[in-house]
């Protein structure tokens, strides 16, 4: 699928046409119109997930579910991009900011889609095995698990960028540029060619042993002799069946490296530049905030023992939630 035709799905697109959707990212064409559609895709699937959420106290309850869930991630981006933005900005990278929010938002959408295909299975149990604890466990592992997989597809995309050269500095792009292979047959080391006196002029190359005389001629017309160099064994004489040699060191034109070493494309970094580590580090930073972010904007499973509300009182942190829930089925 081309990255010109559009799909009816987004989804469908970035997990048919994912280098479509990269090189997208990489010329900046027609951010503005993939961000939006992602951003919509998104937050629709994240209110139908929200809402089977909810359900699980009142209808109410998945009405405001429904309408926080996608506040939350979106709240989290807004919170954490800047951050991301500035990461690259630090350490080199040319990244523009609608180039990392459309990063982000495939990450974002990936989630999103997973999770609500996960929402026939959480109904089901929602129907069959009513229990507080074990419904809300259940859906933590899916959206932990969705947010994963939509992870892996941010670090997927930031290679491709770095791969393109648009995370590291100008100055280490010129280097590696610079070190490119120049694809040239190297020249084979000169040996006379003069035919000793008195001998009739030959068009094959002579075969010269190591360590044997060169015969020159001076310019009073004297001939004389010197040593040849003794890493000469043979000049190549282009025999077909391959009994030709070349000096040590040499590659005949159409053999191949023996160390097997790839060559470096131009424009690749040499190595991972410090905003692919400073990714992780991300990461980590955007779990953090979206649950705490998260557990402030609670309920949005909403315990059946206690009445409808829109925001719970602020006290305790999410990690303990989830250990008291363990601790309790």
């Amino acid at each position: 699928m081309s990255g010109d035709v559009p799909s009816p799905l987004v989804i469908e697109r970035i997990l048919r046409d994912r280098e479509g959707i990269w090189q997208q990212i990489v010329a900046e064409r027609d951010l503005n119109a993939l961000t939006g559609r992602m951003l919509a895709s998104s937050a629709i699937a994240l209110a139908c997930y929200g809402a089977v959420l909810g359900f699980f106290h009142s209808p109410l309850m998945a009405l405001t579910s429904a309408l926080k869930l996608p506040l939350l991630f979106l709240v989290t981006l807004a919170i954490c991009l800047p951050t991301l933005y500035l990461f690259n900005l630090v350490f080199g990278a040319r990244l523009s900011v609608r180039q990392s929010l459309a990063l982000v938002m495939v990450a974002i959408t990936v989630t999103a889609m997973l999770a609500v295909a996960f929402a026939p299975i959480s109904l089901f149990f929602l129907i069959t095995a009513p229990d507080y604890g074990f419904f809300k466990l259940l859906n933590v592992a899916i959206l932990t698990l969705s947010a994963l997989v939509g992870l892996r597809f941010l670090t997927s995309g930031m290679q491709v960028l770095n791969d393109h050269g648009l995370l590291a500095p100008d100055t280490a792009r010129a280097q590696t540029n610079a070190q490119a292979p120049v694809s040239a047959v190297p020249a084979v080391p000169a040996v006379s060619d003069v035919p000793p006196v008195g001998a009739a002029p030959s068009a094959e190359p002579v075969a010269v042993p190591a360590g044997a005389a060169a015969v020159e001629s001076t310019a009073n017309g004297a001939v004389t002799t010197a040593p040849a160099p003794t890493h000469v064994a043979q000049q190549w004489s282009g025999q077909p069946d391959g009994s030709s040699s070349f000096p040590p060191g040499m590659l005949h034109p159409g053999q191949q490296r023996p160390w097997g070493e790839r060559p470096i494309r131009p424009g690749q970094p040499t190595q991972r530049p410090a905003s692919m580590n400073l990714l992780y580090i991300w990461i980590l930073l955007f779990g953090f905030v979206g649950t705490q972010l998260g557990w402030t904007l609670r309920p949005f499973f909403g315990d059946p023992g206690q009445d409808f509300s829109f925001f719970r009182s602020i006290d305790g942190n999410f990690y303990a939630e989830i250990l008291r829930t363990i601790a309790h089925l």
